[in-house]
């Protein structure tokens, strides 16, 4: 117990000296809190004063800033004003980079009109820009028409594809024209068809007249821009289009043109299309969109208005022929002019794109239905020409009327124009498989109003011979020609067949009518009778010798006359002309020979018999030779 009464004493006091230093510890706290928040008092307008003192420093660096910002302005206003009154002739690319800092200027005090200066400063940047635009106006007239230039016809030449270029014999024309170049062989033309468009403007000083244009633009000098370029790039192609040999002709003087004159200037006007659409249009185009890029409504409508005259004056006279008197010979013509129109449409529509154009585009392709539409009236033309072809001229020999070969060529011609007649007839509807046809029955029509004009013609000859000799041989060569041409194919065998049936049956009717009275006179027919004997002096069968005599000497006068007249005739084909001797001597020799067999010797035994039997039939044969060459004279021989 009194261990336990210690232990407590001690805790006593322990807990006793512990409550002493804690109420020393509180009343030292005590005394810092008062310290501290007396120091707080004291601190506090020290610290207003410092932050008065950031925030008035703060303003004056960003014063300072303004302050930098606007005398940069002053000081860009000032160099770009230095440049501006130089003119932009000694440097026009810093003359161009002095009206951007300018502009820059201007943009700046206008988002800035809080500033006292604003305005005066807006004002005088205004009156530079005003200054620096009217030199930049002239500045581009002259630079864009000082390289502007016509294109020499040798450089444009030289752009086109080796086969199109001009020979040496014709350095004004293509080496080849019409036909060769728009027809044949496409593909081989396509494999080496490449056109290179010439360089009108030194490509250095394009970048500088694109600036020029776009600061143009820009300050809305648009008009200004359009009439500047306009009349530079005009006169330059006008003139590129005039050293190349374009002539501006009116309805008038196409009309009045002989067809020699014209057949050439269209030849010419191919080339010279060729040339202006995939060469000079192609560059002008290329041109004005480098100079006027990023401006696409400028660009459309100076390019319009740059080719717009040029375009006109070719298809005018594309016109002028379409709406000419039309005539058998012109439609190959028009059928060239048809055919370069539609060869250039996928490039007309590259070239002449966008709004502005599309008038143009529109004539262009206007003219191509035109052609299109002479060329068939034309073609029907030329039908019902051969049909009703009223020349009275004959040939007196039989031959190959001229109407003949003119048509027949006509037609071979035509097929060498098979894929633009199809192209033609697909113009006005028809399909791609029924423009065959019609190909073929437009031939077939053709073919049938030829044979029936030779039909009226041939009816003008007194003598029927000839007249079957000469259906036989206009017949015959329509028959080759086509079998020898593209038309075989077109027609068929079965054409081919009937008609060389027709000319066998005109052949026959030759020898039948031709023949008929010499060999009535070598026939037995009425030399005998039925009984048996004759009247007078007698001999095979009871034949009359004078009877005989007198058939021998009918024989004679009509095989001179047959001799005389015929060997003037023609056959101009050697194998018709030949096959056309044998079947004669088959019918005749044979005959001939068999007469005098029988009735021979009742003549051979009288007086002077070789003027009765003057022909032997080797002497027939010799003749026969002789017949259908043509001869101006012919004297019998014996």
């Amino acid at each position: 117990m009194e261990a336990l009464r210690q232990r407590t004493e001690f805790l006593r006091e322990s807990l006793e000296k512990s409550k002493i230093l804690t109420e020393t510890m509180v009343a030292k706290l005590g005394s810092f809190d008062s310290r501290l928040s007396t120091l707080d008092s004291a601190m506090r307008p020290i610290q207003a004063r410092t932050h008065a003192v950031r925030t008035a420093h703060e303003n004056i660096d960003k014063t300072l800033r303004s302050a930098d910002v606007i005398l940069s302005q002053f000081d860009k206003t000032h160099e770009a004003e230095k440049i501006i009154m130089r003119g932009p002739n000694e440097d026009l690319k810093g003359y161009l980079e002095a009206v951007d800092k300018l502009r820059s200027v201007a943009r700046f005090f206008s988002s800035n009109k809080s500033y006292k200066s604003s305005d005066g400063v807006l004002s005088n940047v205004n009156s530079l820009l005003a200054k620096a635009i009217s030199k930049m106006e002239n500045e581009f007239q002259r630079q864009i028409t000082s390289r502007s230039k016509a294109v020499d016809p040798d450089k444009l030449f030289d752009c086109l594809p080796s086969s199109l270029r001009p020979s040496s014999e014709s350095p004004s024309h293509p080496s080849e024209t019409g036909k060769n170049l728009t027809n044949g062989n496409l593909s081989e033309k396509q494999e080496v068809a490449v056109y290179t468009p010439p360089t009108l403007i030194d490509p250095r000083f394009v970048p500088l007249l694109s600036k020029l244009a776009q600061q143009l633009v820009q300050a809305g000098h648009h008009a200004q821009c359009l009439k500047l370029y306009r009349d530079a790039r005009a006169s330059a192609l006008e003139m590129s289009l005039k050293n190349l040999g374009v002539e501006k002709l009116s309805k008038e003087e196409v009309q009045k043109m002989q067809w020699e004159s014209l057949e050439a200037k269209i030849g010419n006007w191919i080339h010279f299309m060729r040339i202006a659409v995939k060469l000079l249009f192609a560059a002008e185009r290329q041109l004005c969109n480098k100079i006027f890029e990023g401006v696409d409504s400028l660009k459309d409508e100076c390019f319009a208005e740059v080719t717009s005259n040029s375009l006109s004056v070719l298809l005018s006279f594309g016109e002028a022929v379409a709406k000419s008197k039309r005539s058998p010979e012109k439609l190959f013509v028009l059928l060239d002019m048809y055919e370069i129109m539609r060869e250039l449409q996928p490039d007309i529509e590259v070239i002449f794109e966008g709004k502005a154009c599309r008038e143009m585009q529109e004539s262009a392709l206007t003219l191509a239905k035109r052609l299109a539409q002479t060329a068939q009236e034309t073609f029907t033309d030329f039908e019902e020409a051969v049909e009703k072809d009223a020349t009275k001229t004959t040939v007196a020999d039989g031959t190959v009327h001229p109407l003949t070969s003119y048509v027949i060529n006509y037609v071979k011609f035509l097929f060498d124009y098979q894929s633009t007649l199809k192209q033609l007839f697909q113009e006005f509807g028809t399909s791609g498989d029924e423009s065959n046809s019609q190909l073929a029955t437009v031939t077939m029509r053709i073919m049938q109003a030829l044979q029936t004009n030779l039909d009226a013609k041939s009816k003008q000859y007194k003598d029927q011979a000839l007249t079957y000799l000469f259906l036989m041989n206009n017949i015959h060569y329509m028959v080759r020609s086509v079998r020898r041409s593209e038309a075989k194919d077109l027609l068929g065998d079965d054409w081919i067949q009937r008609h060389r049936r027709i000319v066998q049956q005109n052949a026959n009717q030759y020898r039948r009518v031709a023949w008929a009275k010499v060999l009535q006179c070598i026939s037995a027919q009425g030399l005998t009778s039925s009984g048996g004997t004759g009247v007078g002096e007698s001999g095979s069968g009871g034949a009359s010798r004078a009877l005989i005599k007198d058939r021998f000497r009918s024989f004679n006068i009509q095989i001179e006359e047959l001799y005389q007249r015929q060997c003037q005739w023609t056959v101009p084909d050697p194998e018709l002309r030949e096959s056309l001797r044998l079947a004669v001597a088959e019918v005749l020799l044979p005959a001939y020979r068999s007469f005098i067999k029988r009735f021979g010797p009742l003549v051979e035994n009288s007086k002077n018999p070789q003027k009765y039997i003057k022909y032997t039939p080797e002497d027939l044969e010799k003749m026969l030779g002789e017949f259908f060459e043509g001869k101006a004279a012919v004297e019998v021989r014996r």
